[in-house]
């Protein structure tokens, strides 16, 4: 076999074994068995998979042992983290941040090969998520400012914070697995729970250059690190019922799945970023470029393998065969390569047999009636599937009711703006859409409604998550909880208080509190 030509920055020079994982603030060496992990870019010709390393493959007696550490360290809400001053949690988080960007070009790298995204938007992960976190910490420092004061109404005063909710086990997605994941962790962390951390099966090696900054920023028990298959690590911990918050972006099945297994659902907090169906809707006035231009990144970006993609397209049947033929020559017109190509748009999909269930949809809706109406479509690599454009498209087939995640992009026509509404109606899914057009007059009673049949509606662009400081959830099975650097925050907390009666006791004790700082929560301290 005779390798690639690979640029030596970002050429994988030594085999990275993860045989290491945290608990209670040790990095402790793993033992056992172990799970290699393989990228599906080659480093050959011809193609064969890339062996990258191995993880632990790790069971119920060290979950249990990550529960335990996470436990121990809130000490039912008497922990040090939990009772910890606000300034002084900041402070953790902002030696953490240091320490995590001096990483970037390790786990920049790490993202092309393991998950196959493109190096300008692998950098652009790791810099979002860096922003992100020093976003979250101001947003704290504004949060505490907020609550450093006193209420008081029909004679009772209120000191009013926000406190942490107790153990967070904190499971991210392979698509985005250090912003999407840290969106979870960061917020859950600052606000003063303990976590137990498990990373996605993709995007899992990534992690590996910031143990030790997890380990030495933070008191040991607050970030317990965990690997091996959700199956065998995140059910254990949530049978126990000591589970008091499940973070998870991923997919229904598996929240559904960890929730059952919580005792007392009654007492779960649930932060939950689900699958979608985000559909475009294409109006007669559309500006036929702009909206051909935003449907193709909001279909193929990352290869469609986003929860925020528009993965069905309504176009009204005036403009259906000008949108398909153009939308399909942009298609093929992309270039497909290794993710630190320049220039390349479409690379190498993570999953093994991703492929292959493209292939069944793309059978499915051929045998239903649709064609395929780009010439490069359904064209097959070794670790790649050209992207379909299907028309037309009925519900009757897979394509339509499945959320692909993945390179196929099917088209629904029009004539009716009832239909398309009637299907997101009906759908389960309520994240985003996007809606083209121009004619304010037909623009303004379709918003209206959109609004609250989704959780946001994208004007002439395409659906996505970000600005991080905007609200993200949806309705139905999408979410449930909203993340944002703002929302977050207080999805991880409660609200809480220290109420007394205005009378000359109270008020000289709580003085006294004040004047000799003895108190983290009974604070007015600003903190700049």
């Amino acid at each position: 076999m005779s390798k690639t030509a690979i640029p030596s920055a970002f050429q994988i020079k030594e085999l990275i074994h993860q045989n290491r994982y945290l608990i209670d603030g040790e990095l402790k060496e793993w033992q056992g068995p172990v799970t290699e992990v393989y990228s599906t870019i080659s480093s050959t010709k011809p193609y064969s998979k890339t062996l990258l390393g191995s993880i632990p493959d790790m069971g119920e007696p060290e979950a249990l042992e990550a529960l335990q550490a996470a436990m121990t360290s809130y000490n039912r809400g008497q922990g040090a983290w939990p009772t910890m001053h606000v300034k002084d949690r900041i402070h953790c988080m902002e030696v953490f941040v240091k320490k995590m960007a001096t990483k970037r070009d390790e786990i920049v790298k790490l993202l092309m090969w393991e998950i196959g995204k493109s190096l300008p938007d692998s950098q652009k992960e790791f810099d979002r998520t860096i922003e992100y976190i020093n976003d979250t910490i101001e947003d704290y420092k504004q949060l505490d400012r907020n609550s450093a004061k006193f209420q008081k109404h029909d004679g009772v005063y209120a000191h009013i914070k926000r406190g942490p909710l107790g153990v967070v086990l904190c499971l991210g997605p392979y698509n985005y697995p250090l912003n999407e994941t840290f969106a979870l962790l960061i917020p859950a962390i600052i606000m003063g729970n303990t976590t137990i951390f498990k990373p996605a099966k993709h995007g899992v090696l990534l992690i590996t250059p910031l143990l030790e900054a997890f380990r030495s920023s933070f008191p040991k028990g607050v970030v317990n690190i965990v690997f091996g298959r959700g199956r065998a690590v995140a059910a254990p911990i949530m049978k126990t019922g000591n589970v008091d918050v499940l973070a998870l972006i991923g997919n229904s099945k598996s929240a559904n799945a960890l929730q059952d297994q919580h005792p007392k659902s009654n007492r779960l907090r649930l932060v939950l970023g689900l699958e979608a169906k985000n559909p475009a809707i294409i109006l007669p006035d559309a500006d036929l470029d702009l909206t051909i231009n935003e449907c193709l990144a909001g279909t193929l970006s990352f290869n469609g393998q986003r929860c925020t993609a528009l993965k069905v397209v309504y176009v009204h049947e005036e403009i259906q065969e000008a949108f398909n033929t153009g939308f399909s020559e942009k298609v093929d017109a992309l270039t497909f390569g290794n993710p630190w190509e320049e220039g390349v748009k479409l690379t190498p999909l993570p999953e093994p047999g991703k492929p292959a269930y493209i292939q069944e949809l793309i059978e499915d809706a051929l045998a239903k009636g649709a064609k395929i109406l780009n010439k490069k479509g359904g064209k097959h690599f070794d670790n790649y599937i050209w992207p379909a454009v299907l028309f037309p498209v009925t519900k009757d087939m897979r394509v339509y009711q499945e959320e692909q995640f993945g390179p196929v992009i099917p088209i629904v026509a029009f004539k009716d703006i009832e239909e398309p509404l009637n299907d997101m109606a009906e759908s389960n899914y309520g994240q985003q859409v996007s809606l083209f057009g121009k004619d304010i007059y037909a623009l303004a009673p379709l918003i209206d409604t959109l609004v609250n049949l989704v959780c946001r509606v994208n004007l002439n662009s395409s659906c996505q998550r970000g600005p991080d400081v905007y609200p993200f959830t949806g309705r139905k099975d999408s979410a449930q909880s909203t993340l944002s650097v703002h929302d977050a925050l207080r999805s991880f907390s409660i609200r809480t208080f220290v109420a007394f009666k205005d009378n000359e006791l109270n008020n000289e004790t709580i003085e006294k509190l004040l004047e000799t700082k003895l108190s983290n929560f009974v604070s007015t301290d600003y903190i700049l």
